[in-house]
């Protein structure tokens, strides 16, 4: 699979800008949407990415004054039929085409509570795009991973709350590691970096559990071994779970 990343993209703005100003916001998301080649699907890993960008097509393609001003601004036509792609619609179209066939069992029943946050949900105008919820479960099954139930895979962390509110912040992660927890999983897979840094930095003593990016996981299921001078980027030490199974 050959990857292009896009020349001097920008951030989203992602939910502090989006916030406080709606213009702003729908700008920025916009330029990324204008810098993508119109023939291929762009790629995007992060759910708040995924959601403002989707969010700013969405607005361009239903809202003609809108459309009018950022196509002015930017000087060149919106490509309407631009399709959006997450890495997890990839990830289940890889697993379906056998392309995880070499790396079965990899993952050696390691137990996952597979959280995707609140961004991967879809506003009720967006109710037509792909559903995402599921996508993490079926990768890590592919790899050998044995993901667990539990009811807190899209309960919101708090977000940039961590920053400003975050009493806030730390009653929501601590239920949802709690809860993990108590489901019998030895660690968190999660779509989003900063729901990774907030489950991290936010949860009680009590309540820790190992917390891993989804790439993370890809990549320890593909070398068959951790770094750990990697690992020690982790504030929840992962370690000991690893070393059960495989050399760190």
């Amino acid at each position: 699979i050959g990857l292009k990343e896009i020349p001097d993209w920008n951030c989203c703005g992602s939910s502090s800008t989006h916030s406080i100003d709606a213009g702003l916001a729908l700008a920025l998301a916009s330029r990324n949407l204008f810098l993508a080649p119109d023939d291929k699907p762009l790629l995007i890993a992060c759910p708040g990415c995924h959601l403002q960008l989707g969010e700013a097509k969405l607005t361009l393609n239903t809202n003609a004054e809108k459309r009018r001003r950022v196509e002015q601004h930017f000087g060149e036509s919106f490509h309407a039929d631009l399709k959006l792609l997450h890495f997890f619609e990839l990830l289940a179209d890889m697993s379906c085409a056998g392309r995880f066939k070499d790396l079965s069992g990899r993952l050696k029943h390691l137990k996952i509570a597979a959280y995707y946050g609140c961004m991967l949900a879809r506003p009720p105008r967006m109710n037509k795009q792909p559903n995402h919820y599921g996508l993490i479960e079926k990768t890590m099954t592919a790899l050998g991973g044995d993901p667990v139930q539990w009811g807190y895979s899209g309960t919101c962390c708090g977000t940039f709350l961590s920053v400003s509110r975050p009493a806030i912040s730390s009653r929501l992660v601590n239920r949802i590691m709690k809860g993990a927890i108590q489901s019998g999983a030895e660690c968190i897979v999660t779509a989003c970096a900063m729901c990774h840094l907030n489950l991290e930095i936010r949860c009680a003593p009590e309540n820790r559990i190992p917390v891993f990016h989804f790439s993370e996981i890809l990549s320890l299921a593909r070398d068959g071994k951790a770094s750990r001078e990697w690992l020690n980027r982790h504030l929840i030490d992962p370690v000991p779970v690893l070393k059960t199974r495989w050399q760190v």
